[in-house]
């Protein structure tokens, strides 16, 4: 038992696949790839940003956009015809600053998800200096600043506070039975000779 959930705590660890970065240019569009091996039609996928923000659903090969944030709605765009060979990738248009930030993409059949940081280019004047910036317009003033370190994904911080629990629990169980082993093995005392036939 201990082997099997060890297992399936190496392979999440393992399914996370590296991100992909991916730059874009105001009022521009990007393409956020996301593919699965195991294609079909009962595969439900879902585009969230910064881990809570409904960007796109597919729900059994169709699109679900009664929850999407009103920010994304007409920005989105799929591809139907690729979702039986494994391909739900979606294209962002009309981007905005506010719409960098890490973008992940959740298929449920199989716990996969992949991530792709998009990063939104500044506009600069034709010398290359910055334009005024626009955030102020943009930003919503709930959005928190992005930072230009790279935050662990919170999938990473689980498995590893995972894996150290598993390691514990296995030295205990294994420390347990040296003991029991210790305690209940027959043991040859000096006042107790084995006895001959």
């Amino acid at each position: 038992m201990i082997t099997r959930f060890y297992f399936i705590c190496v392979s999440a660890l393992l399914i996370h696949k590296v991100s992909l970065q991916v730059t874009g240019d105001i009022g521009g569009s990007v393409l956020l790839s996301c593919s699965s091996d195991e294609p079909g039609q009962d595969i439900e996928v879902h585009w969230r940003q910064n881990g809570s923000k409904i960007v796109y659903d597919i729900i059994k090969g169709k699109e679900s956009v009664e929850q999407q944030e009103t920010r994304y709605k007409n920005r989105v765009e799929t591809f139907p015809e690729g979702y039986e060979r494994g391909n739900f990738s979606i294209k962002l248009n009309k981007l905005q600053i506010i719409d960098g930030g890490r973008y992940t993409c959740l298929i449920s059949h199989s716990s996969e998800h992949k991530t792709v940081e998009l990063i939104i280019k500044e506009p600069t004047a034709g010398n290359g200096t910055k334009l005024p910036s626009t955030d102020n317009v943009t930003k919503l003033p709930t959005e928190e600043p992005k930072t230009d370190g790279v935050t662990p994904s919170p999938l990473i911080w689980v498995t590893i506070v995972v894996l150290l629990v598993m390691i514990i629990v296995c030295f205990i169980i294994g420390y347990r039975k040296k003991i029991q082993s210790a305690l209940f093995s027959p043991v040859m005392t000096e006042d107790k000779e084995p006895r001959q036939k």
